[in-house]
């Protein structure tokens, strides 16, 4: 009798088990999806600590949640207008995010890495997603009102308007539940979720309303010249700079003209605050106290830094340049194929609300 009940209860408990890791998983499990355009096959440190690295966090923090990470090329053709540098810059450009993952400690089975363009869902939903978006919401995006206060309206692409109709559409296709960002893309991220709103006010709750994701130590990633880092200004540090590069980069770093003697406020200086993104908390408290207690110049906080980096980019750099562009395409094509999926599912879904199945 004994046996029978202990027999009963590790079925029930089996059953139990089996069904909350079911619940788990599709209800209480997260997609945390995030992306980067491949303008060039360098991404920098910025990009890294405020899209790639939150990626990485949340996954290991929890194995059940589920990571997408998209390469944006079809925001990228607003400013390459080469096909065949288009290719390359897009397969370098994986293989340092393959890099980045393997470097961190995960691998690419549990991040999925898939090509945009090789999705026509991506620009179906763009154009769903255009039809109940309003002028007023893009005119009031911050680049378009920067180009018209510069005087060249006119100028700005039609794609480069469109953007954020693009963007909205590449997080709900997946139903995200966490997009990290930077501070500078929040306004990208809240007009994605007004236009999933509008879109079920119209057709019924069919899109997820996503959420930000923005560590605040790094939510804007100060350049060598104190401006948000960016390749745009040229301020960057890039992850696959040689040492020579790099050295020289963080030399021109902007400091304050304070006497080696001098007591300095961490906070205010950018090599700090640039270091605190590679130190461990440990390291973090002697470092800032050496600031605190004076009798550091800046050349040794600088020097300090670059030994940093170059430890960190020396690791990524020697898994990327161990990949082979077959190696990338393979693991590109296999997560590509599984997003392809999940965006076909949801796009499926999408024309049955919106009235296009016959």
């Amino acid at each position: 009798m004994k046996e029978k009940s202990s027999d009963i209860r590790y079925v029930f408990l089996s059953v139990f088990l089996y069904f909350y890791d079911i619940v788990y998983y599709c209800f209480m499990a997260q997609k945390i999806l995030t992306g980067i355009k491949p303008t060039s096959d360098q991404i920098h440190i910025g990009n890294y600590f405020g899209a790639a690295r939150p990626l990485f966090d949340l996954i290991a923090k929890d194995s059940q949640n589920q990571g997408f990470f998209m390469i944006a090329n079809m925001h990228t053709l607003t400013t390459i207008h080469d096909g065949s540098l288009m290719h390359q810059q897009t397969i370098n450009f994986c293989r340092l995010y393959i890099a980045l993952i393997r470097q961190y400690g995960l691998n690419e089975e549990q991040i999925c890495i898939f090509n945009q363009a090789s999705i026509p869902a991506h620009a179906q939903l763009s154009r769903i997603l255009s039809c109940v978006t309003h002028m007023g919401f893009m005119e009031r995006m911050h680049a378009y009102k920067d180009a018209v206060a510069k005087g060249k309206g006119k100028e700005f692409g039609v794609g480069t308007f469109n953007y954020p109709i693009l963007m909205a559409g590449d997080i709900v296709l997946y139903d995200a539940d966490i997009v990290p960002v930077g501070q500078d893309q929040k306004q990208h991220l809240e007009f994605c979720r007004d236009i999933a709103q509008r879109f079920n006010d119209h057709f019924g709750e069919t899109l997820k309303l996503p959420d930000p994701y923005i560590d605040e130590n790094v939510a804007v990633v100060p350049g060598i010249d104190g401006r948000k880092m960016s390749k745009s200004y040229n301020n960057f540090l890039g992850l696959l700079d040689d040492e020579k590069t790099l050295r020289k980069k963080i030399k021109q770093i902007t400091t304050a003209s304070l006497p080696v003697e001098a007591v300095k406020n961490p906070d205010e200086c950018n090599v700090y605050l640039l270091s605190k993104l590679f130190t461990t908390a440990e390291e973090d408290v002697v470092f800032r106290n050496r600031y605190l207690a004076g009798g550091m110049g800046y050349g040794e906080a600088k020097e300090y830094l670059t030994e940093k980096v170059l430890a960190f980019t020396g690791e990524i750099q020697t898994i990327y340049h161990s990949l082979s562009d077959e190696e990338v395409k393979a693991i590109v094509h296999r997560g590509t194929q599984k997003a392809l999926a999940i965006a076909t599912a949801k796009i499926e879904e999408i024309n049955q609300k919106v009235g296009f199945v016959l």
